[in-house]
């Protein structure tokens, strides 16, 4: 987000914890790792899927009692299921790992080659919430990703008022040009999608190595500290470099459009 009076875009890490689901969401999502790693050590594997799948199903319940959100947690109930499902079946421990591995190699394969196309993907998703032409990143505070597109659009989008009579809400501006027609603009997604892209690489060949040497206890504390901490600070570059994207093309506060520097 901008500061209006200092006019640098600066962040917060609420806006980043938001983005994670918040400290609470952070430990929901860790916990049936964090209860197979430790019980699978203790007990072995059946210790550990049971303790895996219980801790799934408290916080699921928790949520449930608080009136809160489930989406996440059943999302990473249904994660663990699964996981659990194919160790159970293979009779090995590393194999609750598997459905992470596939994820991250998908996600990395489909990144990577959204860019060999023209369309990288953190540039469609950037653009789809809030579009870099109307400068709202640059003035607002982002929501959480979590948010329906209905109040993404609502808080995002930098609209002009209704039409006090009839109540019709004048269309959006169109941009001079699409953003992919921008070098700037391309170049900079691209290379956060190759950001993004790569890491999830990372995270597969790290723990492909210790999955093969059947490294469980190593192979979950990769899972745990390739994940969360790395995405959080991907979130922090992303959000940063996406906002002086949109003072790159956003109009001035007080003045004419900023054209293209390049």
């Amino acid at each position: 987000m901008e500061d209006p009076a200092a006019g640098t875009v600066v962040f917060d890490r609420h806006l980043v914890l938001e983005q994670l689901g918040g400290w609470r969401g952070m430990v929901d999502a860790s916990l049936p790792t964090v209860a197979f790693i430790v019980a699978n050590s203790i007990g072995g594997l059946s210790t550990g899927i049971w303790a895996a799948l219980g801790a799934a199903v408290l916080v699921f319940a928790l949520r449930l009692v608080r009136r809160e959100s489930v989406q996440q947690a059943f999302s990473g109930l249904f994660g663990v299921a699964i996981a659990v499902g194919i160790a159970a079946a293979s009779g090995q421990a590393r194999d609750f790992f598997v459905p992470g591995l596939i994820r991250n190699a998908a996600l990395g394969v489909v990144l990577l080659g959204s860019i060999a196309v023209r369309w990288p993907l953190v540039g469609v998703i950037a653009e789809f919430l809030a579009p870099s032409h109307l400068g709202s990143m640059a003035s607002h505070s982002v929501p959480g990703l979590r948010s329906r597109i209905g109040r993404v659009n609502a808080q995002l989008h930098h609209r002009p008022p209704p039409d006090p009579d009839t109540g019709a809400r004048p269309p959006d501006p169109e941009p001079e040009r699409h953003w992919r027609d921008d070098p700037r603009m391309l170049r900079a997604y691209s290379w956060l999608t190759v950001l993004w892209g790569a890491t999830f690489l990372v995270r597969v060949v790290v723990q492909w190595v210790l999955y093969r040497a059947d490294e469980v206890e190593l192979l979950g504390t990769a899972s745990l500290v390739l994940g969360l901490p790395v995405t959080a600070a991907e979130i922090v570059l992303t959000l940063w470099v996406v906002a002086r994207l949109h003072r790159h093309r956003g109009p001035a506060a007080d003045g004419p459009e900023q054209r293209p520097a390049g």
